[in-house]
């Protein structure tokens, strides 16, 4: 409390609140707690046990094995180049503070024990748990704190440093650290309370930048105890972590091991599944989940077929423009590509009619825009009206529709009309610009999952003339290279998402971050930057909130920075019939995590398969 004492001497009142313990001085307080919400009250009381969602009483043990394709040649997940095995920083690192899956933006301590900080968000204090401790056995202090902040600034990826430009970190003591924090928002504090904490002796002689060819130390409940380079992984649980019976870990991550194996491809994913080389698996083809999950071990209840409805929002699964080639550079085209993509087809005859179409960034939230502009709306978008169009004030944004028998005529004379005022021209089926070149443009998509669904979209593109090419990219670092030096035009992306908006809009929309992976589109615009920053200042003034989130999505969907997909409000799951889960489901998530090992369902499993 010796901070305290040096900003004032003179206590005006204390207020005791559910979760903060909040000291005035002046027209500044002090808030002092376990938990911090970014917006509203924390759902759970600092005297929780654990989230309602876990069952405090699981058994330990037994391994959950999963599959994924891809491959891995690298074990630093903050390297500027390679591909790290699947979920490495979840299982290998813990953060000053962790969410859970009922809120969204609320953190409750793990590392750090408690928080404090003043109501103009000038500065944060961490209380680090005296408990706390690397996987070698040492104690982690706010040395450790600050060398992890200071690393992820030189070293980390770049949006990193752009984002806490300013703010400086200084070691108060052994367990008490405090970062100074320019910009005085309550998100930059939110945000800094989920840093990554590294082990300073394991990292202060490496290189941050550059791949590691072995496991590091790390500060979570799991380590890596085999692996083959590229083929499989296994996480172990560190018998000796120190937060296994903390709250927000009690009856969480019940496994003893978790064992990722890597896969050519999907189809040979799915197919080893069916064998059992693997446990679990999340489906999101629904071709596959209507007609590939049949068979004796589906009918005899050996594996388990089920959906489970969410509440989730979802972002924006999008076809996404790279506005900074030559050919997507005017919305007309991009408008008229949106023309093409025939959904009301494609649900019908390859997904079996079970999604609908996304029209927003915030699908299942409030924030998504429909109908006209609020008068709020208005006086936000008002001031750049010129730069807008006009639509966007006299109608509601709606998607193209079809009949879904697959003729689109209609859509591409729209189409071409479109492209003609950009400047092209039809001729002998081919559409040219004003020196005759052809229109040509790539497509990447990482996979073959959405070659299916491009397939049919690039016949109704070559239609009008356009050249389409479909790059399907197997190798994930190859395709994660491709996106950081931004070598494509059209790459499928999510856009958005969340259950409010929030200023993580900022590493995929403001010009700030141009060089962030998220900022798939490559919007530098200063309209949008405006509205960014409107989202980031209103974020506890729900109806400033409400407007600008509305504003921004109708800005972006009217701009046709993208063609939107679909979305399901299920998960539709797939697990050999040895776990149970608590009766509860977490509000925003499917709560695996939650699962455990069940012996006598893996007897009866086994017994079963030998009959």
């Amino acid at each position: 409390m010796k901070l305290i004492h040096q900003i004032t001497a003179t206590i005006f009142t204390i207020v005791l609140s559910t979760n903060l313990l909040a000291e005035e001085f002046h027209d500044i307080r002090i808030f002092k707690g376990k938990s911090i919400a970014l917006r509203g009250e924390p759902l759970y009381q600092e005297d929780f046990t654990h989230w309602q969602y876990a069952n405090p009483d699981a058994p330990k043990g037994g391994e959950m094995r999963l599959g994924t394709t891809g491959t891995f040649d690298n074990f630093n997940r903050y390297a500027q180049r390679g591909s790290t095995p699947a979920n490495i920083d979840d299982y290998l690192y813990d953060t000053l503070m962790v969410g859970n899956n009922d809120e969204y933006s609320v953190l409750y301590g793990l590392i750090a024990e408690y928080i404090e900080y003043p109501s103009d968000f000038s500065w944060v204090i961490y209380h680090i748990n005296p408990k706390a401790t690397f996987q070698d056995g040492k104690a982690i202090t706010s040395e450790d704190v600050a060398f992890s902040f200071n690393l992820f600034m030189s070293d980390g990826v770049p949006q990193f440093k752009t984002y806490y430009e300013g703010v400086t970190v200084e070691v108060l003591d052994e367990l008490t650290v405090r970062f100074n924090l320019p910009k005085r928002e309550k998100s930059l504090l939110f945000s800094n309370a989920g840093l990554t904490i590294l082990p300073k002796h394991f990292y202060q002689d490496k290189d941050f930048s550059e791949p590691f060819s072995e496991p590091p130390l790390g500060s979570g409940q799991f380590k890596v105890k085999e692996y083959e380079m590229g083929s499989y992984i296994i996480y172990e649980r560190d018998k000796n972590y120190w937060a296994t019976n903390h709250p927000t870990n009690k009856g969480l991550s019940n496994f003893d091991f978790y064992r990722y194996d890597y896969f050519l491809d999907a189809d040979v994913l799915f197919e080893a599944f069916k064998k059992g080389e693997y446990d679990f698996r999340s489906e999101s083809i629904a071709k596959k989940w209507a007609t590939g999950y049949v068979g004796d071990q589906f009918e005899n209840g050996l594996i388990v077929k089920e959906e489970i409805t969410h509440q989730t929002p979802m972002a924006n699964q999008s076809f996404a423009f790279n506005i900074k080639t030559e050919v997507f550079k005017n919305s007309k085209v991009r408008e008229a590509l949106g023309l093409l993509f025939d959904f009301e087809w494609s649900n019908k005859n390859l997904f079996y009619n079970a999604y609908e179409r996304n029209y927003s960034l915030f699908m299942n939230t409030k924030y998504a825009a429909s109908g006209l502009p609020s008068a709020k709306e208005l006086e936000i978008l008002s001031p750049f009206k010129d730069q807008l169009p006009a639509e966007l004030f006299t109608e509601e944004f709606k998607n193209p529709i079809t009949k879904g028998d697959g003729n689109i005529r209609d859509n591409m004379r729209k189409a071409l009309e479109l492209l003609k005022e950009a400047g092209y021209s039809y001729t002998e089926r081919k559409l040219v610009d004003s020196n005759g070149k052809q229109f040509e443009f790539e497509l990447i998509i990482y996979g073959k999952t959405m070659e299916r669904v491009a397939i049919p979209f690039k016949e109704n593109v070559e239609k009008v003339g356009i050249k389409m090419n479909i790059q399907v990219m197997t190798d994930s670092a190859q395709y994660i290279n491709r996106m950081r030096e931004r070598k494509y035009d059209m790459v499928v992306a999510h856009l958005g998402g969340g259950a409010f908006p929030s200023e993580d809009l900022f590493f995929e929309w403001h010009t700030d971050y141009l060089d962030s992976t998220y900022n798939a589109v490559g919007t530098t615009d200063p309209l949008i930057d405006n509205l960014i920053q409107g989202i980031a200042d209103n974020q506890n003034n729900e109806e400033n909130l409400l407007a600008y989130g509305r504003a921004l999505d109708r800005v972006v969907m009217w701009r046709h920075y993208s063609i939107s997909q679909w979305h399901i409000s299920k998960y539709r799951v797939a697990y050999w019939n040895k776990f149970s889960r608590p009766d509860v489901t977490p509000k925003y998530a499917l709560g695996s995590e939650s699962w455990w090992y069940d012996t006598q369902k893996v007897k009866a499993l086994e017994q079963a398969k030998s009959n």
